[in-house]
């Protein structure tokens, strides 16, 4: 993390127009790309102001995580001094891996990650400040409509899946464990295909169900290959899907910094859960160049109706406990690890305070 003077006008009005660009943000359309970039260079030319360069290594680029990219494109991150690099780094054990390394200052990803790598003793903790989903962001995808889709449907079926350890796969096993399904005997999950490959796997004539995320359900459905017949989100119940983490020593020496990143958060969230879809696909557009705004909207329609996003950031003991559950259904937990030493709320109650 590096400190450099920079001239940026905080005016509401000039900020909205701001986009920041990194390995993984948005770009204006082309046909405004310069008129965006003029404006970018005028507005440092109001008043000079530090701001924080954080770099962010987020599990992957998706709608899933709609607060985060309003934040962005509404320059809250600006707002609260912070010059956001954003990084995809496809896949929860990557992210860690960043962290741990000092390459990340933030890991946005599966707090479950936070967990292995206490159980693997890391010698400086990796702990959760900022809990963004609270659903499941992945579905089940059918070959054909089955509006009256029941769990049992899916015995003796095969099953493209997820990573073993990863927290889709888990989350969508434990449902079926719920449900009454041994995942190893009653049906055949293929764990092999890398995440984000199974949509391609599944148009291609592999299973006769997968486990998708977005944009992939929906794309699926586009094209006529699959059908979306459950929600993992809703049939799993809450559970703490993705949080925002820092090595210990990092939230010890930058407090203020954790503060004002969960701060801008904080003003995402609030606005899409006041926000309608079309509202909120319009400001994350940018993020997301290779969708239409009307795939867009489908997809935070769906993931708002399912009651993705929590209303605050705050990281409560039942849901660590619920997904400490989830681990141990899943034969990852060798033991339970306390709440306390992975999980502050601080920083999350202070930017719900402040909002």
């Amino acid at each position: 993390m590096k400190k450099k003077k920079r001239k940026a006008a905080l005016l509401a009005g000039v900020l909205s127009a701001v986009f920041l660009f990194s390995g993984c943000s948005g770009k204006a359309d082309s046909k405004d790309a310069g008129k965006e970039t003029e404006v970018n260079t005028a507005v440092k030319t109001e008043e000079t102001e530090e701001l924080v360069d954080v770099t962010l290594n987020e599990v992957a680029h998706s709608i899933f995580y709609a607060p985060q990219y309003v934040a962005i494109e509404e320059g809250y991150f600006i707002e609260e001094g912070i010059r956001l690099e954003v990084v995809n780094g496809f896949g929860a054990d990557k992210v860690m891996a960043a962290v741990l390394a000092g390459e990340a200052d933030i890991g946005f990803m599966g707090s479950e990650s936070t967990i292995y790598a206490y159980q693997e003793g890391a010698n400086d903790l990796v702990v959760n400040f900022a809990q963004l989903t609270q659903r499941a962001g992945n579905f089940v995808v059918a070959r054909e409509e089955m509006p009256d889709f029941q769990w049992s449907d899916l015995k003796g079926k095969d099953i493209l899946g997820g990573r073993a350890s990863g927290m889709p796969e888990m989350v969508f096993e434990y449902i079926l464990k719920q449900n009454g399904l041994d995942p190893e005997k009653d049906m055949n999950i293929d764990r092999s295909i890398d995440f984000g490959s199974t949509a391609a796997a599944f148009s291609g004539g592999q299973g006769e169900f997968s486990v998708e995320f977005e944009p992939s359900a929906t794309a699926l459905e586009q094209e006529g290959t699959g059908y979306v017949v459950a929600s993992c989100g809703v049939d799993s119940g809450y559970v703490p899907y993705t949080a925002y983490s820092a090595k210990e020593s990092f939230l010890e020496e930058y407090p203020e910094v954790i503060q004002g990143f969960t701060n801008a958060l904080q003003k995402g969230m609030d606005y899409v859960n006041s926000h309608t879809p079309e509202e909120i696909a319009r400001i994350i557009r940018p993020q997301f160049e290779e969708s239409d705004l009307e795939t867009i909207t489908t997809i935070v329609r769906r993931y708002q109706e399912q009651d993705t996003w929590k209303e605050n950031l705050v990281f409560e003991e039942e849901s660590f406990e619920l997904l400490e559950e989830i681990l141990e259904s899943a034969g990852q937990l060798k033991e339970r690890v306390p709440y306390e030493e992975l999980v502050t709320t601080e920083y999350a109650e202070k930017a719900a305070e402040n909002r």
